[in-house]
């Protein structure tokens, strides 16, 4: 009877086994190696026990079936217990594997998009200087509206390698976010972009899980989009959502059918401009793990609504 007793927290522990692999997140194919563990210390474990019986048997035939009876369980819920941890340690080391490989591509991505940062950067920046310069030396001499349409054209340049450059940032795959207060990074932002007569009001105190340069960089896009779409004298707002955040303006706005397609890279809504903004809005929003829309906003402008962001 004591044998029989014995037996039953190793019974339990290998039904147990069974159940919680079936709920666990192990893949199907590592069962056969656990199933294995499993055969692999039942017998054993039998065989050496067996070994020992036969040289000190015991008193009676049932005692030693009750003795083998124990030795299979104990070894079989042995092999799967170690067939478990295995199995754990296996997968714990190929997602390790593949987290450090996927560094790695980000890594070279992230290297990729800085080369071709420095290439737009040298390759169209240099001879576009100089041709600035002979312009302005042209312009000395000359004053043509020929000349002022050449300097317009080069303003348009300047601004497509700015949009590049920031486009090529935009990409770059995040790999550290930290706490950041959206009041503290508009107003920055505010500063930093040309907003004529614009006014802007910040309904929130919420802080958010970003990357500080990259959330900048989408706030200066939409403030730029808004005063060059919406007039000198637009207002803008940045307010808060339940899992997000807002930014609209009481411009123009944006018509049904072409609210898809801002996001495009090269689509605009007026000659003057690059369509590279929003697009880069777009692409840091999702280098977050946002997802960003647009629709109306409450004065008839354009609204902006970012939401799957981590709050505080």
């Amino acid at each position: 009877m004591f044998g029989i007793i014995t037996t039953y927290p190793f019974m339990f522990g290998i039904i147990y086994a069974g159940y919680w692999l079936d709920g666990s997140r192990l893949p199907v194919g590592r069962y056969p190696r656990i199933g294995k563990w499993f055969v692999g210390g039942l017998v054993g474990f039998l065989s050496l026990n067996a070994l020992m019986i036969s040289v000190w048997p015991a008193d009676a035939l049932y005692n030693n079936l009750m003795w083998g009876l124990f030795a299979a369980v104990v070894g079989g819920a042995g092999g799967v217990t170690i067939g478990l941890f295995e199995a754990r340690a296996i997968e714990r080391a190929l997602a390790a594997e593949r987290q450090e490989l996927k560094r790695r591509r980000v890594e070279e991505r992230n290297q990729r998009l800085d080369e071709f940062a420095d290439t737009v950067s040298h390759d169209l920046r240099n001879p576009l200087n100089v041709a600035s310069g002979r312009l302005e030396l042209a312009r000395a001499d000359c004053e043509s509206e020929h000349l002022a349409a050449v300097a317009d054209a080069h303003d348009r340049m300047e601004s497509l390698i700015d949009g590049l450059l920031a486009l090529a940032k935009s990409g770059r795959d995040i790999q550290e976010t930290e706490q950041v207060r959206l009041s503290d990074v508009v107003e920055r932002c505010w500063e930093h972009v040309a907003t004529a007569n614009a006014t802007m009001a910040i309904e929130t105190d919420q802080a958010v899980r970003a990357d500080r340069s990259r959330l900048r960089q989408l706030f200066e896009n939409l403030i730029r989009n808004s005063v060059e779409h919406g007039g000198e004298n637009v207002t803008v707002t940045v307010g808060r959502l339940d899992d997000g955040f807002y930014f609209e303006d009481d411009g123009s706005g944006i018509p049904v059918e072409d609210r898809e397609r801002v996001f495009e890279m090269g689509y605009s809504l007026s000659q003057e401009g690059t369509g590279l903004g929003l697009n880069i809005v777009k692409q840091v929003a999702e280098a977050h793990g946002w997802r960003i829309r647009v629709t109306d906003g409450s004065d008839g402008g354009a609204r902006f609504e970012v939401t799957g962001v981590d709050d505080e």
